[in-house]
């Protein structure tokens, strides 16, 4: 049954604890998260530097968060499937396979992004 209490400056507070914890899990414990995160250090300040326009500013720098958000829905995913089912199962393996071709295509969407915007910008 869903709250019925209004949100409050309190709980918007709250939110954005378990949402810090939730970074500094992924970071704690997922090599992958970290390696995504460097990455991102260096794409975002280049994407806020070569975008001509905010539209492609956006494109360039949300197509890589968009990979981090992924990363930690997969990592989380695996959580809970290794938390139900320890011992493998065609399901388990299924969900998991899945959580990361979500984050592999999302890569491959980074990587169209910034090839059509710096196509469009060394192509006369």
């Amino acid at each position: 049954m869903p709250s019925t209490e209004p949100r409050g400056p309190r709980q918007i507070y709250q939110a954005l604890i378990w949402s810090l914890k939730g970074l500094r899990a992924g970071w704690r414990f997922e090599a992958s998260f970290r390696l995504e995160v460097y990455l991102c250090a260096i794409v975002l300040p280049l994407g806020l530097w070569l975008g001509r326009d905010a539209a492609e500013k956006a494109l360039l720098c949300g197509s890589a968060i968009l990979v981090l958000a992924a990363e930690l829905l997969n990592s989380a995913v695996e959580a809970v499937v290794d938390k139900v089912s320890p011992e493998f199962h065609e399901l388990a393996g299924r969900a998991k396979d899945m959580g990361s071709a979500a984050v592999f295509l999302l890569m491959l969407n980074v990587v169209l992004c910034w090839g059509l915007v710096l196509w469009t910008r060394f192509t006369p």
